[in-house]
């Protein structure tokens, strides 16, 4: 069992290398489990749409709210959040190498969302892939108690990373 973070600097690069990097690992073999997220833009409004692929194969759930152009609180859909949860969660159940979290977010921070799923897949020595920015990482580090390794935002480094486990 490891976890393992990694942080990208520009906006909106994370979600396509991790959605990249869960589609190698899928190609050569590793069963998949977590989320990535896409973007869509959506005309007139200078925020976009966030969707959770569920891993493997779907579905996709929509995990924003449309609060209107002018708006600039959290459009984060918890109710879709805690539908993309559940759909991991019975993935888990059905037999998993790695689990991949495209954010471990506010939500994750105040103890919701993934949280529960990335800890239950420690406990059963799934190895587990998140995505954090800045403002969240101290609390993934508590979260981890000094487990956690973070890994550059390099595809081949994070496929090295999966690739080393003992069980490949």
């Amino acid at each position: 069992m490891r976890l393992a973070y990694t942080m990208t600097e520009g906006r909106g690069e994370l979600d396509p290398l991790l959605h990249d990097v869960a589609q190698a690992a899928m190609a050569r073999g590793v069963r998949v489990a977590g989320i990535v997220q896409i973007n869509s833009d959506r005309p007139g409004c200078a925020r976009c749409d966030m969707d959770a692929v569920v891993l493997p194969q779907g579905p996709v759930i929509r995990i924003s709210q449309s609060l209107g152009p002018q708006a600039r609180g959290c459009r984060l859909d918890a109710e879709g959040l805690e539908t993309a949860v559940a759909a991991t969660e019975a993935q888990l159940a059905a037999g998993t190498d790695l689990l991949i979290v495209n954010k471990f977010g506010k939500q994750e921070a105040m103890g919701r969302g993934f949280r529960p799923v990335i800890a239950e897949a420690l406990a059963a020595g799934i190895d587990v892939l998140v995505g954090v920015n800045p403002l969240n990482q101290s609390a993934l580090e508590d979260f981890a108690g000094g487990l956690a390794q973070v890994l550059p935002p390099d595809p081949s480094a994070l496929a090295t990373w999966i690739a080393d486990r003992p069980e490949i």
